[in-house]
């Protein structure tokens, strides 16, 4: 097929040995390309239990199969490895055009192994790839380091970790372009292998099998984005814009650790205050026709010359419901500290409610915070304490490590204000007035997420794709749901869409731009086959990782406190209620009770190595 680079790089930064093997046809034909190659290679080329932070555990880096070729929000970009946050798959997609530059430069795959024995970066120049000294490099911030290797190296695409990665912060992310690998620790990662950078050039031709089919389509995709009716709130206002309705309309938006379920000092961080004033123009990821980033700038204050890509809806809630702070300005600098160190804003956010709520019910002292007061809607301590996790000092040692082991750490009954699933810290949706989401956190693979599934727009709605009527407070269904759910988001990481053009891309859809970029006619059916055959792949790899039936379970806070106010007031979801919709995951999965995939299920699906 057309479409691909047609190698897969291997760099081992230990030994300095640098090799490339032809992309195997078993490989395109089962797995596609972004989130399908990265498990398969994951889960091939990594060795069984060891440490996330062992030399020998992959960093491997997958462009959709759409990078390069213009495809509407088709430049999306994998960083997998298994995650030093949850011990489990560590897949996170990023929206930087490094991912476009390494198809353009012959590459589908990039497998990292080895640590080097001082800072370096990883240069690759279309055939030439060289690992190169990066010691004037480390300690700097993610912007300035981009600047630096473009300094050195000339027009290259750059992604790069901060002193959070440098500094194995368990939830380090990976930037390009402003836009993040947020999730999971894989900037963390590159940290533990002395990796700070990796630059790309690629001038190679891409050809589409059918140039003028591609065109018409991206032109008719391109039209339907732009004439919708959500376009212009989306460009607007941007991930954000929906966070009145989720608050005041559904009553879901988790606030101060999870005890509320309405931000009632919400008023200062909805985009549709602050984006008339602060905002000044749209940022796209790169292929996008939808721009829904923003530059946000303060001009005046004591956060003066700040300027950032953003406020994403997940951060308004991480440094802003959930820490109890409702000054807009806060929330901007606790996102251009994220943003400069390298870390998650959902983790880091998360981690400081978490504290917040230790030090409020007496669990953490004055003493212990080091001299900060703690409570909530302290904007000065929350930003503190972000430059603290950042560089692992005091109790920003222990929260670097995520809620679940700080709370082991900390011990006094911690974990029972730990709000996490799998060892990761969840997004802004709360699910006990959205169960179906409830199921998606703890079936996902990497840990409490809403990008696996994308289910909260359906339940939300109750309608989405081929489900209607859904109704987001029943736990009745929800099995074959977020089975059917998880199977159609995948495809998006596979191919490099993003997700925010669900309402035009569905799997129907995606067939006839497969065919005119790479020749093959795949229908709609086997398409979610392959989203099924990879979504089984990831629960191997975790299963043979250690991950059991007891690691499916939600936080205290969820299963035994309802929401206490609000359009989801008493509703909770209860451990009956998790179990039952667990059973019927597994018997739409095609797995047996305890989670583990039927030796019929694999064969089905062409699993037999």
């Amino acid at each position: 097929m057309k479409g691909y680079g047609g190698s897969i790089l291997h760099v081992d930064l230990g030994t300095s040995t640098i090799s490339k093997e032809a992309l195997l046809d078993e490989m395109v034909q089962k797995y596609l390309g972004g989130a399908g190659f990265a498990v398969r290679l994951l889960y091939d080329r990594s060795r069984p239990k060891h440490d996330a932070f062992d030399p020998s555990n992959p960093l491997i880096v997958t462009p959709g199969l759409f990078d390069g070729f213009g495809v509407p929000t088709g430049g999306k970009v994998v960083f997998c490895t298994k995650s030093p946050l949850t011990g489990l798959i560590g897949d996170s997609v990023m929206g930087g055009s490094i991912g476009s530059e390494l198809k353009h430069a012959g590459y589908d795959a990039v497998v990292i192994t080895g640590r080097a024995k001082e800072p370096s970066y990883l240069l690759i120049d279309n055939d030439n790839v060289e690992i190169k000294d990066a010691s004037d490099l480390w300690g700097s911030t993610v912007p300035v380091t981009a600047e630096m290797v473009k300094e050195k190296e000339g027009d290259v695409k750059v992604a790069s970790i901060g002193p959070a990665g440098e500094n194995l912060v368990r939830y380090a992310c990976v930037d390009c372009d402003d836009r993040q690998a947020g999730r999971a620790g894989v900037g963390a990662v590159m940290g533990s292998k002395n990796l700070k950078a990796i630059a790309v050039r690629g001038t190679k031709d891409l050809v589409p099998h059918d140039p003028k089919a591609l065109l018409d389509l991206n032109l008719e995709y391109v039209n339907k984005m732009t004439e919708s009716s959500a376009y212009e709130s989306d460009t607007k206002y941007g991930t954000g814009e929906f966070l009145e309705w989720i608050n005041a309309d559904r009553g879901v938006f988790p606030t101060r650790n999870w005890k509320e379920g309405m931000f009632d000092e919400r008023k200062e961080i909805d985009p549709y205050h602050w984006a008339p004033i602060y905002m000044k123009k749209n940022k796209a990821c790169f292929s996008c026709s939808k721009p829904c980033g923003r530059l946000f700038t303060i001009d005046e204050g004591r956060f003066a010359g700040l300027a950032i890509d953003g406020i994403e809806y997940e951060t308004l809630y991480s440094l802003g419901g959930v820490c109890g702070t409702g000054d807009i300005e806060t929330v901007a600098k606790g996102n251009e500290i994220c943003d400069y160190e390298g870390m998650d804003t959902i983790s880091a956010g998360d981690a400081i409610g978490f504290a917040m709520d230790l030090y409020e019910n007496g669990i953490l002292t004055r003493e212990e915070t080091g001299g900060l007061d703690l409570n909530f809607g302290n904007s000065d301590a929350e930003l503190r304490l972000l430059e603290m996790i950042a560089k692992r000092e005091g109790l920003g040692d222990i929260l670097a490590d995520g809620v679940k082991r700080a709370a082991e750490r900390i011990g006094k009954g911690a974990d029972k204000y730990a709000v996490h699933v799998k060892g990761m810290e969840p997004p802004a949706y709360d699910v006990r007035g959205i169960k179906g989401m409830a199921l998606a956190f703890m079936t996902s693979t990497r840990g409490a997420c809403h990008l696996r599934t994308c289910a909260y727009a359906l339940e939300l709605t109750g309608k989405f794709w081929k489900f209607k009527d859904v109704d987001r407070f029943s736990s009745e269904g929800k099995g074959e749901e977020i089975t059917d759910m998880e199977d159609l988001v995948v495809l998006y990481d596979v191919l490099g869409v993003c997700k925010f053009s669900r309402g035009y891309f569905f799997a129907e859809g995606f067939t006839d731009v497969l065919k005119a970029v790479t020749g093959a006619e795949i229908s709609e059916e086997e398409l979610l086959r392959t989203g099924e055959r990879i979504n089984n792949l990831k629960q191997l790899y975790n299963l043979r990782e250690g991950m059991t039936r007891q690691d499916y379970v939600l936080p205290e806070k969820i299963t035994s406190v309802p929401i206490p106010e609000g359009e989801s007031k008493g509703h909770l979801v209860t451990v009956e209620e998790m179990n039952r919709m667990l059973e019927d995951y597994f018997i739409a999965r095609g797995w047996g009770p305890n989670s583990v995939p039927t030796r019929e299920k694999l064969n089905e699906l062409g699993i037999d190595f």
